[in-house]
């Protein structure tokens, strides 16, 4: 596939902004950079973290529809997801200096 990112499998329109932002324009490039890199240089772009969108892409890279996700597969799969996330640095999440030093002392509240 060389088309938009939203020709793969179970991605939209939506799709194309989102990982746009990280300048990943096409299906192949979103291919290349595999679902882990490609969603967190899309968080790390200003994108926010969605469970099903991450496992739509894994989903949708393999040629399987978004539901079929399940179980342990889909238990292994938040894993990765919450290490993705945890990759993101306070700069990353848009955060100034003021609010990272607020953040480390538990003054802004968790989403």
């Amino acid at each position: 596939m060389s088309g938009k990112p939203s020709s793969i499998r179970n991605l939209g329109p939506a799709s194309d902004i989102f990982y746009g932002r990280a300048n990943i324009k096409t299906a192949a490039e979103l291919r290349t950079f595999g679902a882990d890199e490609a969603y967190f240089l899309a968080l790390r772009a200003g994108g926010k973290p969605h469970f099903i969108g991450y496992y739509a892409l894994v989903m949708g890279l393999q040629g399987r529809p978004w539901n079929d996700c399940r179980g342990p597969e889909k238990d292994m799969l938040k894993q990765r997801f919450d290490a993705i996330k945890a990759r993101l640095t306070d700069k990353d999440k848009g955060r100034s200096q003021l609010e990272t030093a607020l953040n480390i002392l538990g003054v802004i509240p968790k989403k």
